[in-house]
C-alpha cells in the first residue's frame, strides 16, 4: 500500500489506493464492483450453503425456529443503529469530496459509539420483556429468544461498519468480513460441533453465530482503522449532530420499512401458522436472492458514487452510469431467475425432500426480484441525494401493504400468500420510487429505459 504520507492529494479518497471519481466513473464502478461481484458471489454461494446444511441438520421445525430468532435479533439491531449506518455512508463521500475531514472522523467516531449504547440500552429492555412475557404467559422459543438478545449489539455494530467501509469504498472489507468469513465461521463451528455431540439444535446454532459475529466484528474495525487515511486521524472530530440526526431520522423508517418488507412475512408465518412454515419459507426466500446478487453487488460501490456525482452537479455522468448499472444487474438476473422457477423442486430438495412443496412461494419471490432488479438502484439513488424524506413515505407505505397482504394471504394461502405479499409490495416500492427518481433528479436507472435510450442511439447512428 502506498503511505498516505507520500500519496499525492490529487489521487487521495479518504484512502490512497483510490483513484478520484472524477476521472472515470465507470472505470471506478467496474473495480469495486468486480471486488462487489466476487465477494456477494462467494458470499451468496456459502451463506446458502449454510442455509442448507443448517436445514439438514436441524429439520424443517428448528430451522424455522432458528430463522425466527434471527430475523427478531436482526430487527432489533437494525432499530438499534438509528439511522446511523446510512448516513454515514450519505455524508462521508460528500464530506471527503470537500476534503472536510474533521466531519469525517466525527460522524464515524460519533455514529459507533452512539450505536453501541443504544444497543446495548434496547437488547437490555428486550430480554426484560421476554422474562416478563415468560413469566405470566405461555411464551415459546424463550431460550433462544434471550439467547438471542445478546446478537442485538453486535448485528448494529456490524451493519454500521459495513457501510463505513462502503462510504469509503473498500468494498471487499465492508462485505468479506460479513458475508463471507461469518459464514464460513458458521459453517465450520456446525461441522465441529456435530463431530463432537453429534446433534445440531436452534440454540447451538444461534450461540455459534453469537461468537461468530463477535470475532468478525473485532477484526473488521482493526482493519478499518489501520487503513483510514493520516488526514481523518489526525483530523479534531467535528460534530453536526442536527444534520445528521435531521437525515438519521427518515433514514431509520426507510431502514425499518425495508425491514418489514423483508421481514414481516417471516414474523407472521409463525404468529399464524408455525415454524414449519417458516422453515419451509426460508428456503424459497433465500433461494429467490440468487436473483438479485448482481444488484447488491454493483450498489455497494455505487451508492457513494451517486452521492458524489450528485455534490458535483454532473447529472449526465449520473444518468451515463445508472444506464450502465442496468444493463448489468438485468440480463443476468433474468437468466438466474427462469433457471430456478424451472429447476425448482431439484433446487429446493437440496435444504431436504420435504422443501420441494415452496416452489409456488419461490415463483412469486423471483418476480418481485425482477421487478426489483429492473427498475434499478432506486432506493440509493434517493437517500444518496437528499430525497430521503420522499423514499420513507414510500417504503412505509408498502410496509403497511406488506402487512395488509400477509394478514390476507398467509391464512388464505400459506407460504405462497406470503411470497404474493412481498412480491408485489415490493413492485410497488420498486416502480413508485422510479418516478420519483425521474421526477426529482432527472435520471431513469430503469432497463427500459436503458434499453430505449441502446435503441435510439443505433437508429439515430443508421441514419
Amino acid at each position: 500500500m502506498i503511505q498516505p504520507a507520500i500519496c499525492p492529494l490529487s489521487v487521495r479518497y479518504l484512502l490512497c489506493m483510490e483513484p478520484p471519481l472524477t476521472s472515470n466513473p465507470i472505470s471506478t464502478l467496474v473495480r469495486g464492483a468486480s471486488a462487489a461481484l466476487v465477494t456477494q458471489t462467494l458470499s451468496v454461494g456459502i451463506t446458502y450453503l449454510a442455509q442448507v446444511l443448517f436445514a439438514r441438520w436441524m429439520g424443517v421445525a428448528e430451522y424455522g425456529i432458528y430463522e425466527y430468532v434471527v430475523t427478531v435479533s436482526t430487527m432489533l439491531g437494525f432499530w438499534a443503529g438509528l439511522g446511523l449506518p446510512n448516513v454515514v455512508l450519505r455524508f462521508v463521500p460528500e464530506y471527503s469530496v470537500k476534503q472536510d475531514w474533521a466531519h469525517v472522523r466525527g460522524v464515524l467516531l460519533g455514529s459507533w459509539w452512539q450505536t453501541l449504547v443504544t444497543s446495548l440500552i434496547i437488547s437490555t429492555l428486550a430480554a426484560v420483556v421476554i422474562l416478563n412475557l415468560a413469566a405470566h404467559w405461555s411464551l415459546p422459543y424463550t431460550t433462544q429468544l434471550l439467547l438471542s438478545m445478546a446478537g442485538v449489539p453486535l448485528i448494529a455494530l456490524i451493519k454500521l461498519q459495513q457501510e463505513m467501509a462502503r462510504a469509503i469504498r473498500r468494498i471487499t472489507l465492508a462485505y468479506a468480513p460479513l458475508l463471507v468469513v461469518y459464514p464460513l465461521l458458521l459453517i465450520l463451528g456446525a461441522f465441529a460441533w456435530w463431530g463432537w455431540r453429534g446433534n445440531f439444535t436452534s440454540t447451538t446454532a444461534i450461540g455459534l453465530s453469537l461468537l461468530a459475529m463477535l470475532l468478525v466484528l473485532v477484526a473488521q474495525l482493526q482493519v478499518f482503522q489501520r487503513n483510514l487515511s493520516s488526514e481523518v486521524h489526525t483530523a479534531r472530530p467535528a460534530y453536526a449532530v442536527k444534520q445528521w440526526l435531521s437525515v438519521a431520522l427518515p433514514l431509520l423508517l426507510i431502514d425499518s420499512s425495508f425491514l418489514i418488507l423483508n421481514q414481516t412475512d417471516t414474523l407472521m408465518l409463525a404468529a399464524l401458522l408455525n415454524t414449519e412454515a417458516v422453515g419451509l419459507y426460508t428456503a424459497a426466500f433465500k433461494t429467490a436472492g440468487w436473483v438479485n446478487f448482481i444488484l447488491i453487488a454493483v450498489n455497494a460501490i455505487a451508492a457513494p458514487m451517486f452521492a458524489s456525482l450528485y455534490a458535483q452537479g454532473d447529472r449526465a455522468a449520473l444518468q451515463h452510469l445508472v444506464f450502465t448499472i442496468a444493463r448489468w444487474m438485468f440480463y443476468p438476473a433474468l437468466i438466474v431467475g427462469v433457471g430456478l422457477v424451472v429447476w425448482a423442486e431439484p433446487v429446493l430438495s437440496l435444504f431436504g425432500p420435504e422443501f420441494g412443496v415452496a416452489q409456488a412461494a419461490l415463483a412469486a419471490l423471483v418476480v418481485g426480484q425482477f421487478v426489483n432488479v429492473g427498475a434499478g438502484s432506486v432506493g440509493y439513488l434517493l437517500t444518496m441525494t437528499g430525497h430521503h424524506n420522499q423514499c420513507a413515505f414510500v417504503v412505509g407505505c408498502s410496509a403497511g401493504l406488506n402487512i395488509l397482504l400477509n394478514l390476507i394471504g398467509i391464512p388464505w394461502l400459506g407460504i405462497l400468500g406470503a411470497a404474493l405479499a412481498t412480491a408485489i409490495s415490493m413492485a410497488v416500492w420498486n416502480i413508485w420510487l422510479n418516478r420519483l427518481v425521474v421526477k426529482y433528479l432527472g435520471v431513469d436507472p430503469s432497463i427500459v429505459a436503458a434499453v430505449a435510450a441502446q435503441l435510439n442511439r443505433k437508429l439515430n447512428n443508421s441514419k
